[in-house]
């Protein structure tokens, strides 16, 4: 992996799913529970996704997303109360395909927590098969990777994965 961005790089993209850490996500060791930090990133890709076409219910209309590949880092303990958001950067595209960061940002320390580097997939659920990318996301996805190579820091990677 490569160096993490500071909070003020990360500060360039939206907040997304910005919360308090609530008590029911607290472990046995009284900080976050594993299982909530890719909860907490993979609600926070979500919402960043509908920016390039990719709505929440995008079942209704015969699509989805499923996930291929993960690759989580905890990088600091979050604990009940803490404020984090998500801030996401897309890294590329391929024809049914898409790679992409999730920072999980504790927003009280103003640090990062956790990253989640993940590809995933365009389904055609009428066939439950990947299927190329509707032409519109296709291209609001390669602008917004056009944008986000511009930020003034290099992508956190993991090193095992990448796009075929």
């Amino acid at each position: 992996m490569t160096t993490l961005p500071t909070y003020d790089q990360l500060a360039d993209l939206p907040m997304y799913g910005d919360r308090s850490v609530p008590v029911a996500f607290e472990d046995i060791n009284g900080h976050l529970n594993v299982r909530f930090y890719l909860g907490i990133a993979s609600e926070g890709l979500d919402e960043a996704l509908t920016e390039v076409g990719i709505p929440t219910n995008w079942v209704d209309k015969g699509f989805a997303i499923f996930s291929a590949e993960h690759h989580l880092t905890y990088v600091s303990e979050l604990l009940t109360g803490d404020k984090v958001s998500v801030r996401v950067r897309l890294l590329g595209r391929s024809e049914r395909a898409i790679h992409a960061l999730a920072y999980l940002v504790d927003e009280s320390r103003q640090r990062v927590a956790y990253v989640m580097e993940e590809i995933f997939l365009h389904i055609d659920m009428t066939t439950r098969k990947t299927s190329p990318w509707p032409e519109d996301v296709a291209t609001k996805v390669d602008a917004k990777i056009a944008e986000h190579a511009k930020l003034p820091f290099e992508p956190t990677l993991s090193g095992s994965m990448s796009l075929r």
